[in-house]
């Protein structure tokens, strides 16, 4: 074994063992999937999911829908900037706040929603097929729990 790949072992070893790693790497690959199925709508996954969750919230505030999403109003409000752009959502002042900001999908993005929902459908059964029921109700249910841990932090 030469020096260099002694030297890079030592510094991915406490990587293979680290919840936060292989999370974030299962996640990485997963995105990629379901990016490649939903490429012809020009939605990116995260896109897609803040899309359905402001569908199903409703007119929601954004520091009601970071919460809900488990994301930084920062990161949240920075993903959201293409979408608005596109005319997907409306961010505008709030009802009872004026300084809250509030979401609401458009018709655009309700069209845009109904094209790629079959998109993310045929994905998610070829994943759930792929890895098999009982292991994704397992792994969604773990994955739960994880949140929840880090959310009591």
């Amino acid at each position: 074994m030469n020096n260099k790949s002694s030297h890079l072992r030592k510094y991915l070893e406490p990587a293979q063992g680290c919840v936060c790693f292989t999370i974030r790497k299962s996640a990485r690959a997963i995105t990629q999937l379901y990016e490649e199925a939903l490429r012809p709508t020009g939605l990116r996954a995260t896109q897609f999911t803040l899309l359905v969750a402001t569908r199903v919230m409703g007119t929601v505030t954004i520091s009601n829908l970071a919460k809900g999403l488990v994301m930084d109003r920062t990161t949240l409000t920075r993903n959201m900037k293409p979408l608005e752009k596109k005319g997907f959502i409306r961010i505008l002042p709030g009802r009872e706040d004026r300084r809250e900001r509030e979401v609401t999908l458009t018709l655009a993005g309700q069209k845009i929603l109904s094209a790629a929902l079959p998109l993310w459908k045929t994905v998610q059964q070829s994943v759930v097929e792929s890895l098999g029921q009982n292991r994704v109700t397992r792994l969604m249910k773990d994955l739960s729990v994880t949140i929840q841990l880090a959310e009591a932090e």
